[in-house]
């Protein structure tokens, strides 16, 4: 069984790889909790509490050295939101053993990454007129290749309902939909990778909060697994924030797909003994 000290360590590992890959934290820490027992709901709710931590840590880090683009941030929340809001409604609803298979199914769109793991991120050669008006674009020294990479974001509009559907999926699940933010941030906005893995970290603390609102009233917070796990994420987070520019790209793509395999196995293993 969990107890404070041991949760607190390992929220602290999990602040640290969800900081590196871009999922959040939440998405590792909803199944463990789930294996040791916590109802899947309270998790998916009190989850959330260490998402607002380890967007918090980790993009503190972030914004300081200018990886994170605030701006595009700023307009994909007004997306994310919305849909977190919609989402965390849907939970207090729906029988718990649905969200399992939810859960496995939604991070399985982590895989579209996949059309990119082979090649160097290449910048957009133009920008089409909406996303040139909203002036999104940007730039960041990268210490592991030693050189400014600069880009153009593109294709906003459908980006911005990709991010209402990772909202979404953010407030239901309690995982920031980290994965599916990096995913339509590089193969839509056509954004580098370390750009949009802070950037999706600097988003899902504020989805993270929205989708609190709604399970505060509903009761399902559990306040014993909120504090040790904010504090231990928030740890992690900062740690990872401070590191992840060291890690090339190939690297933090291993790192990312590893643990969502892990993630998706462990949750259709509780589903399917669920029913």
């Amino acid at each position: 069984m969990l107890n404070i000290p041991s949760l607190a360590l390992i929220s602290v590992l999990v602040g640290f790889l969800g900081s590196l890959t871009g999922l959040g934290g939440a998405s590792i820490l909803i199944p463990l909790l789930v294996f040791f027992g916590i109802p899947v709901k309270q998790a998916i709710a009190s989850a959330m509490i260490a998402i607002i931590a380890t967007s918090s840590g980790s993009a503190a880090s972030y914004v300081r050295e200018r990886i994170t683009n605030i701006k595009v941030a700023m307009y994909l929340e007004m997306f994310t939101i919305t849909g977190a809001i919609a989402g965390a409604t849907i939970t207090t609803i729906i029988a718990p053993v649905y969200l399992y298979f939810f859960f496995a199914a939604f991070l399985l769109t982590s895989f579209l990454r996949t059309s990119r793991v082979n090649h160097g991120f290449t910048p957009a050669g133009s920008q089409d007129r909406f996303s040139r008006w909203l002036g999104l674009s940007g730039s960041y020294f990268d210490q592991a290749s030693k050189k400014l990479v600069s880009y153009r974001v593109n294709n906003t509009v459908l980006g911005g309902l990709g991010m209402l559907v990772a909202g979404l999926a953010a407030g239901m699940l309690g995982i920031g939909a980290g994965a599916f933010k990096v995913t339509v941030m590089e193969n839509i906005l056509h954004m580098p990778p370390k750009v949009s893995s802070t950037t999706s970290n600097f988003i899902i603390g504020m989805t993270a909060l929205a989708g609190v609102s709604v399970f505060l009233f509903s009761g399902l917070l559990n306040l014993t697994l909120m504090a040790p796990m904010a504090i231990g994420t928030a740890i992690g987070a900062i740690v990872g924030g401070r590191v992840l520019n060291r890690f090339g790209d190939s690297t933090l793509r291993v790192l990312f797909f590893a643990v969502v395999v892990l993630l998706i196995v462990q949750m259709v293993y509780k589903g399917v003994t669920s029913i």
